[in-house]
């Protein structure tokens, strides 16, 4: 069985194509115009093992927020749509992980309800010309699109750099152990039977 998406998400701010492939091997190719956000989604899609893809075009003459936050929620509707009907994988997936002084605990259950819980705080309002702010929109952003629930917490942290890559690594290995498939759940990982 196939655990792909391609998908194409256009309005009057943003056009995003992007594919994804939960069982790849951690190769990117993201082109968004943002820098940050390209060297964040490379580092999630490495250490999630999933192949990703994204080209973006966004109204970045106003600022970065529509096209970061597009993206991660056309990253989610991809989650959505390769997971189906989530036969057969682990569901949830957490992480703990360390990026320098930063330190990031991070659990997802990918139960088709959102719920994001973000206990972030960071320590200066940009990291060069990225707005940190949009960490928490790209993955709000994810979140509803995806129907997970999402807890991302920092510990402690100082460098923005830091603390938002401790961000996403952690996020990717708690995606990768969720999705992964589980030889010994054959059906769907409820009681009710459905996600």
């Amino acid at each position: 069985m196939q655990r792909t998406a391609t998908l194409a998400r256009e309005t009057k701010e943003t056009r995003i194509d992007l594919t994804l492939d939960l069982d790849g091997n951690g190769k990117a190719e993201i082109a968004s115009g943002v820098g940050f956000l390209d060297h964040m989604l490379t580092l999630f899609a490495a250490h999630a093992m999933i192949d990703l893809s994204v080209r973006a075009k966004g109204d970045l003459h106003i600022d970065a927020h529509h096209t970061v936050e597009d993206i991660g929620i056309t990253l989610g509707e991809a989650f959505k749509q390769a997971l189906g009907e989530k036969r057969g994988i682990r569901r949830y997936g957490h992480a703990t992980l360390p990026m320098d002084e930063s330190l990031a605990t991070v659990a997802v259950d990918f139960c088709g309800r959102p719920c994001f819980v973000y206990r972030v705080e960071f320590t200066a309002p940009k990291i060069g010309e990225f707005d940190t702010e949009l960490v928490g929109e790209f993955w709000q952003g994810f979140v509803g699109a995806a129907g997970c629930n999402l807890h991302q917490i920092l510990h402690y942290g100082t460098n923005g750099h830091h603390i938002a890559e401790a961000l996403f690594k952690a996020t990717a290995r708690a995606v990768r152990n969720a999705v992964e498939t589980d030889p010994r759940q054959a059906g769907i990982p409820s009681t009710k039977g459905k996600l």
